[in-house]
């Protein structure tokens, strides 16, 4: 039984080297779910993947449904999730190319629908969120990272989740600095959350597309993005056959 699914970001729609078996359109409480959720073998695991914006990109990171998706890979027995997502570099060590595998997470996003204890016949739950990254997913990708050639990697920090689809002012970023991001993202949450809701082990493979705003002092320069995206997703594939092929996971 498949039990490690791949959550792609922007740049990471499909997954070369995975074999599929079979594709499931699941059916949840919450909608429908970005895609059919794939199913196949890669590097001798099996593995669920599920791009968390569609297979053609077209959902933004605040019309995602969340928690369609979290609901749905739950439902079909995955207990274990690795997240793929581009972000901003903050921080100095976070430069373009870098993969980030943050230890922390500070929400600043609104108008999403963020738990599965929103009421109902179900008592409310509040969830224990100190550390929102499982720390064996976590070390089982730095360790797939740190046998991948040429890649920088930062084997920790915390990663700001805005709201998107706009990259955020020079000023929200020197806030976010403050408050101790090294990374801004767009998807990062709720989707932890509610993975840590279903009890599931969920870590974040963040590449770093791109300066956030204000960090060299420039503008961010958005006709650099996607080649950056390309190259980082690259990377993140790499690390992904690294971490797979290792004894250090079991799916």
């Amino acid at each position: 039984m498949t039990t490690l699914a791949i959550i792609g970001g922007t740049g990471l729609a499909r997954m070369e080297g995975l074999t599929i078996t079979r594709r499931e359109m699941v059916k949840t409480p919450y909608g429908a779910p970005s895609c059919p959720i794939v199913f196949g073998e890669m590097d001798g695991q099996e593995v669920a993947f599920l791009p968390r914006h569609g297979s053609t990109h077209r959902i933004p990171p605040h019309r995602v449904n969340y928690c369609a998706n979290i609901w749905a890979l739950n439902n079909v027995g995955i207990t274990q999730i690795i997240a793929v997502g581009a972000v901003g570099g903050i921080c100095k060590t976070c430069t373009v190319g870098s993969i980030v595998i943050p230890d922390q997470i500070i929400d600043y996003t609104h108008g999403r629908e963020s738990t599965f204890f929103d009421g109902g016949e179900d008592p409310v739950e509040h969830i224990d969120f100190s550390y929102p990254y499982n720390d064996r997913l976590r070390q089982a990708l730095i360790n797939g990272a740190r046998n991948a050639d040429g890649i920088n990697v930062v084997d920790s920090g915390t990663y700001g989740a805005t709201r998107g689809p706009r990259f955020e002012t020079a000023a929200e970023v020197l806030r976010m600095a403050r408050d101790g991001c090294t990374v801004a993202g767009m998807t990062g949450m709720p989707e932890a959350s509610l993975a840590a809701e279903l009890r599931m082990d969920y870590a974040c493979l963040a590449v770093v597309v791109n300066p956030a705003a204000g960090t060299d002092g420039k503008s961010i320069d958005t006709s650099g993005v996607p080649a950056n995206i390309a190259a980082g997703m690259e990377n993140a594939r790499k690390v992904l056959h690294n971490t797979l092929s290792s004894p250090d996971i079991t799916a």
